[in-house]
């Protein structure tokens, strides 16, 4: 048992409006055992006080020592603070498997931490990303001691929006997840060992080998199994949140970000909760301009400068939501809109009554020869190129995680790509007034391909008077699963389809002068999988044949780019 001095925080406090904080005794390695005997390790962070304090919970798979220096503060603040390693993850037994096991323990969790000798029973849970679905995943199961969450930037599907987008695999985010986590794995299996190094070598190569990536399917089996159900089958229902927020009565601040990886499933929980969940009144959205990476202290985020009203206080946002959901404390979240909006170009925040805008005109800008236009095409022929899958559209920028070393996220200019014979540019011309766009996004595109399956991209930007082409958000659509992702469907060569591509949500204010831009591809890599063109599984499919691609923009064909414009 450890005794953290309140003495190191009071600045923190002191800039966040807290009240003079607690002494912190730290309770380190307690084994929590769940109901089939395994035994997760915790830290527990008890406020140096007479009298009991509601809970808050984290629950990680990236070990719970990082989180220390938040939970101590939050503890001085009078709350226990709680941080566990999960199932197979650091020092906790077991072993880890996605999702699999995040109901069960995190139900478990929650009632053996409400029952501590200085809990008073209330239990809210907070974190980001994984951390944020074991917040969702616990909250379906219901567990009685649950009072609220604070998923920060995480989904609510674990098929598409985690793993696949319209039936693409999001291939970037999947194998550098899956490879980090792969390290804690190797640790613990080693460590076991008299000669690890003779147990590596014999680690099977097989899917990996066709996705580029290390041979760790002894690691990390669930990325096997992610490539082997490319469908939206009965893998995923287990982990189906949708299906539970009717039943899921809990207060919750729903936190994500407009270049955020998982930005669809942040908006998707705050919507469906906020109509269906018992606790419908208590639900909260917060989204700024974040990546699913760290935000400098000049709000710079990718290569955009947003300022510092755009800098996340993540605990003092975790605390004033907990006084609020916990505590009954009359702030923000008990008197303000629900929906607080950062508003891109503008670079300002504004408060709404919900999510999407009411008040939205759905406005269509069509395709018109390299132009982007209110007016409808009449007779124009369609733009062609070809897609090479052995030359891809490399990815800029964007919804990325992880290896942001590798692939930084965020906003980024695309006009390295432009020059490429396989995208298409359209453009509006300088506009002439702001116009505002802020809801989710889509495009319309009228297509035929030579192939019998193929992938249609779009991606939007803000396009400045120097020719910057900041990136705001994008989709893409796998041929074969234009209807549907639960079935297959091959396309006939040289016939027309119609393909809704999704581009998920942004809120930007294209200035007066700037230009709105969709590029239309067919490859986005490697923030998606290649589509090798031939209609095969991705798992071992090897084989690549170049496709003949058209976009139609005609009277009979209007492909379009559908903006929720926002009346100023």
């Amino acid at each position: 048992m450890r005794l953290f001095p309140a003495s190191l925080f009071p600045l923190v406090f002191a800039l966040s409006g807290f009240s003079q904080p607690y002494r912190v005794t730290i309770h380190s390695g307690v084994a929590v055992a769940m109901r089939d005997g395994v035994k997760l390790t915790a830290d527990i962070y008890q406020p140096e006080a007479e009298g009991k304090f509601p809970v808050l919970l984290e629950r990680t798979p990236y070990n719970r020592a990082g989180g220390a220096g938040s939970a101590s503060a939050m503890a001085a603040h009078g709350y226990v603070v709680v941080i566990q390693d999960t199932r197979g993850r650091f020092d906790s037994q077991g072993e880890f498997y996605p999702f699999r096991y995040e109901s069960q323990d995190g139900y478990d969790t929650v009632e053996w931490a409400a029952s501590l000798p200085y809990a008073n029973g209330k239990v809210g849970m907070f974190g980001g990303s994984y951390v944020g679905a074991t917040q969702m995943l616990a909250a379906i199961s219901s567990p009685p001691h649950l009072v609220a969450i604070q998923p920060y930037v995480t989904a609510s599907e674990y098929y598409d929006g985690w793993t696949y987008q319209n039936g693409a695999l999001m291939q970037w985010f999947a194998s550098s997840w899956s490879s980090g986590l792969a390290v804690d794995t190797l640790r613990r299996k080693a460590s076991g060992l008299q000669d690890p190094k003779s147990w590596v070598a014999q680690l099977p190569v097989d899917t990996y080998r066709m996705l580029e990536l290390p041979p760790v399917s002894a690691l990390a089996p669930y990325f096997r199994d992610w490539v082997a159900h490319e469908r939206h089958d009965d893998y995923w229902r287990p982990w189906k949140i949708s299906d539970h927020y009717a039943t899921m009565n809990v207060k919750a601040l729903h936190a994500g970000g407009w270049h955020d990886i998982f930005l669809k499933g942040t908006i998707q929980n705050y919507v469906g909760m906020r109509s269906a969940s018992p606790a419908r009144a208590d639900q909260r959205l917060l989204l700024g301009p974040w990546a699913h990476a760290d935000t400098s202290p000049e709000g710079k985020i990718g290569d955009v400068t947003f300022g510092k009203s755009a800098v996340l206080d993540s605990d003092g946002t975790i605390l004033r939501w907990y006084d609020y959901a916990l505590k009954g404390v009359r702030n923000e979240y008990a008197t303000g809109a629900p929906v607080r909006l950062f508003i891109m170009g503008e670079n300002a925040w504004r408060d709404e009554r919900e999510f999407p805008l009411a008040r939205t005109r759905y406005t269509k800008y069509y395709l018109r020869n390299g132009a982007l236009s209110t007016d409808a095409a009449g007779t124009e022929e369609p733009a062609a190129y070809e897609y090479d899958p052995a030359n891809p559209v490399p990815t800029i920028g964007g919804r990325l995680c992880c290896g942001n070393n590798q692939l930084p996220p965020g906003p980024a200019d695309q006009r390295p790509n432009e020059g490429r014979p396989d995208v298409l540019v359209f453009s509006t011309p300088p506009l002439t007034r702001d116009v505002e766009a802020t809801g989710w996004v889509k495009a319309t595109l009228y297509a035929s391909s030579s192939a019998v399956d193929t992938d249609f991209t779009a991606l939007l930007a803000d396009v400045e008077p120097s020719g910057y082409a900041r990136f705001l958000t994008d989709g893409i659509v796998r041929a074969r699963y234009r209807n549907s992702t639960t079935q297959a469907e091959p396309i006939e060569p040289g016939k027309i389809y119609e393909y809704s591509i999704d581009l998920w949500a942004t809120s930007n204010l294209f200035k007066a002068g700037h230009r709105i831009r969709l590029y239309v591809s067919s490859s986005n890599f490697p923030r998606f999988n290649r589509n090798l063109n031939t209609g095969e599984p991705i798992a071992g499919s090897t084989r690549l044949v170049k496709a003949s691609q058209r976009i139609y923009h005609d009277a009979q064909h209007p492909s379009a780019l559908v903006l929720p414009v926002i009346p100023r």
